[in-house]
């Protein structure tokens, strides 16, 4: 993965982490930067498990997400 990669399109999915989930939330952003963001905030509201399939077709897990999504380093 690349810089330019955060300025292409992204999907977050995000499973609740406190209860076994049966459907998850997902939704399409226009970077790859606003995913990894809204990622951020969902891990810091509850014990929430956010995946990111980017537009390239990488997949990022919520540990990746964890080691990787500091806000300052996105802008």
């Amino acid at each position: 993965m690349v810089l330019a990669d955060l300025d292409k399109r992204a999907e977050l999915t995000v499973w609740p982490g406190h209860e076994q989930a049966r459907t998850a939330l997902g939704r399409e952003f226009s970077t790859l930067r606003e995913a990894l963001a809204a990622a951020a905030e969902s891990i810091q509201a509850d014990d929430a498990q956010p995946w990111i399939i980017t537009e390239d077709g990488d997949i990022l897990s919520p540990r990746w997400i964890r080691a990787n999504a500091d806000p300052h380093r996105l802008q």
